[in-house]
Parts: C-alpha cells; structure tokens; sequence
C-alpha cells in the first residue's frame, strides 16, 4: 500500500471544487451540525466566534500526542483558535472558549504546515479545525503546490456535519474525533449541543468508511485511519460503557482507543459538583476493564 498521503491523488480542478464549496457553507453557515445561519463571510460570528478569517492560536512540534502521531520528531501541530463545541470542563478553554489567537490568511497557514514539515514532524495535525475547514482545505492546498508530503491528522471534538467531512473524503488520511459522551442529555449540559451522541456516531461511521482502522508504518508511527480518543469523566458522566460497545460492535474492534484519564476540573467545572474532583484509580482501571469486555483489542 502507497504510504503517500491522501491529498495526492487530488488533481487541480477537484481541488478548487472542494475549497469553493467550503466556503460556500460558510454562507449562510453550516459547516458544522449547529447550523447557525451567519454570513461568516460578511464577517459575521455564530457559536464557534469565528468569521471570515481563520484564528490560530499556536503551532509546533507536539510530544505529547499518542505515540503512533509523534514518532521521533513530534506531530506538527497547529491550535486553531475556538470551537463549535462549549464544553464546561474544557482544558484548552483559553484557546476554545476565550479565542487566545490571532487571525491568519491561508497562505501563512500554508507557510507553517511546510515550515513543521522542514523541522521533520511525522504529519500536519489540525487541532479543532470544524469550524474552520474552508479556510483549512485553502491553505492545505497551497502547501501541496509548493511541496507538503506528509500526512493530514484531523483531531477534532467528534462534533462534525457528514457533509463537510465528505469534503474531506480523500484529503484527511488520520481522523482523531473525541467521542465524549453516549447521553445526550449530558452533552447538552457538558458540551451545550442537544444530539452530541448521534452525530458523534453517524461522524464515526462516516471517518472509519474513509480511512479504516490505524496503520502504522515500519517505525510504529501512523500513515492512515481512525483513532479515537475517550475521557474518563467522574461518576461515569461519559457513558464510557456505550462509547467503547459502540466502537467495538458498530465500528471495528480494531479501532484504536485512547482511553483518557488525565481529567482534572479546568474552566467552569467547579459549577457542577460532580466535575469538581479527578477521577480515581478505580473509575479508570474499570473503563479498561469494560474495552476488554466488549472486545476492544487496541
């Protein structure tokens, strides 16, 4: 198997489709499942707070990925500024929630996504890129010009529209969504969306169609597939049991699970008392315990 990265068998016309179309849901918005409505090329901001221009917040090699991602020399990352999810808890929320960034045109995205590729990272890893696909796809196309080679990691929060991850069919060789809860009343008072565990599953469904299980390479560093993050919330807020019998059952027993433990109460999750502690020892070795029953193997 060709361990080129997806994007190359993209020709120039196809290109251009996908990058119009982008912007296209851009106005009215719907590039992800709110649906907002907002002329975000007018300048406009929905939930997410972002309008024409792109926001980043940081780049550079990252080591404190999963291990198949950082190899020897660091997945290069890139922290797009804001989210389209709320999350109470969240421990970037200086980045999602408060917008610590500053706006960027798609030529100096380009400019970094090469610049991380010189410094020899493993992949260019977008971090929270949902509500900024379009201006993603722009950038990354510039950068394929002018001579990116490695690998596309799509690391998001596992809210996305199937018709903006279509877009990306044949483009993003590595999804790595969270998938954070399976009640969704739970992610309406976590996360601020209504649905979080159907789309999450229809999003899972749609990432595996495209890029299958994780591959690694020779070296033990991934190439392409689908690796899924899950956090351990307190009191078993997560629903972890249905999240890891959905992966293992409907998605693929080899699906590759980072079971998360370092929760710790960040942001405004001293407003709810039961996200007001870490989780305990037993809370995580019961999560690996229910992966082995339901027959996860990665």
């Amino acid at each position: 198997m060709s361990l080129e990265p997806s994007y190359f068998s993209l020709n120039t016309q196809e290109w251009h489709r996908r990058v119009d179309e982008a912007y296209q849901r851009m106005q009215p918005c719907h590039l992800c499942p709110r649906r907002c409505g907002v002329a975000r090329l007018e300048g406009e901001t929905g939930v997410c707070g972002v309008g024409r221009e792109a926001e980043l917040s940081s780049f550079g090699p990252h080591f404190g990925e999963e291990s198949p991602l950082v190899g020897k020399h660091g997945s290069g990352t890139l922290f797009m500024s804001r989210c389209n999810l709320k999350c109470v808890f969240c421990q970037n929320y200086d980045i999602s929630h408060l917008g610590y960034g500053s706006p960027v045109l798609p030529e100096q995205l380009a400019d970094v996504m090469l610049k991380l590729q010189e410094r020899r990272c493993h992949n260019i890893n977008i971090v929270t890129p949902t509500h900024v696909v379009p201006q993603i796809l722009e950038a990354l196309r510039i950068a394929v010009d002018a001579g990116l080679r490695i690998p596309l990691v799509y690391n998001c929060g596992g809210y996305e529209s199937l018709e903006t991850l279509k877009l990306l069919d044949g483009i993003v060789d590595i999804y790595m969504p969270d998938f954070k809860y399976s009640d969704a009343l739970i992610g309406e008072r976590l996360s601020g969306v209504r649905n979080y565990p159907e789309v999450a599953k229809a999003c899972l469904k749609e990432m595996h169609r495209q890029v299958g299980d994780l591959q690694m390479d020779s070296r033990g560093v991934a190439y392409r597939g689908l690796l899924v993050r899950h956090l351990i919330l307190p009191e078993d807020l997560a629903g972890t049991r249905e999240v890891l019998r959905f992966l293992a059952k409907e998605i693929s027993p080899q699906t590759y699970v980072n079971i998360m433990a370092q929760y710790h109460p960040a942001y405004q999750a001293s407003h709810h008392p039961e996200l007001r502690r870490r989780i305990t020892r037993q809370e995580y070795s019961h999560a690996l315990q229910i992966a082995q029953e339901v027959g996860l193997m990665r």
